[in-house]
């Protein structure tokens, strides 16, 4: 089950973390709203095929990643949005549109929006469309030791 994966892993990292149970949601804005967090807060992970390598772009559920911003920071040659196929195997259990941006626990490179650290805690999808988890920002960064950059697109 992927969301007691997620949790077990927090746990075995020291990581205080809520856990939030909510009716099922397919987007992040659906998933802000009936968990009342803010969508700002939210974190939703992207998985990108960057130069043949899969890449999780995590940006806020109120936000729309930015392809070309992408690719101009990481100095890609080709970067585009990764088919399932390409993924899938690398987060067994998830379901597709819920992944957790925990890149260290699948062994994926991540990259973060610059705007999540704006607020002390971040919520995100713990591998199924029914349950998300709230962490403090500075245990996320000390779990992950994010990159952020500019990924979102404007107003």
């Amino acid at each position: 089950m992927p969301v007691q994966r997620v949790k077990d892993y927090l746990a075995s990292q020291g990581i205080a973390f809520d856990s939030i149970v909510h009716e099922r949601t397919y987007t992040a804005q659906e998933t802000a709203a009936v968990t009342h967090v803010k969508g700002r807060e939210l974190a939703k992970a992207v998985v990108l095929n960057v130069d043949g390598e899969c890449l999780i772009a995590v940006i806020p559920a109120s936000r729309r990643l930015s392809l070309r911003k992408t690719k101009e920071l990481l100095g890609a040659n080709s970067l585009r949005l990764a088919d399932e196929s390409e993924f899938s195997r690398l987060f067994p259990g998830c379901e597709l549109g819920a992944i957790p941006p925990l890149g260290s626990l699948f062994g994926v490179k991540m990259l973060v929006d610059k705007t999540l650290r704006e607020d002390e805690e971040i919520a995100f999808a713990a591998g199924t469309h029914t349950e998300i988890v709230r962490v403090k920002l500075s245990d996320f960064e000390n779990l992950e030791s994010p990159e952020y950059g500019e990924l979102i697109s404007g107003e």
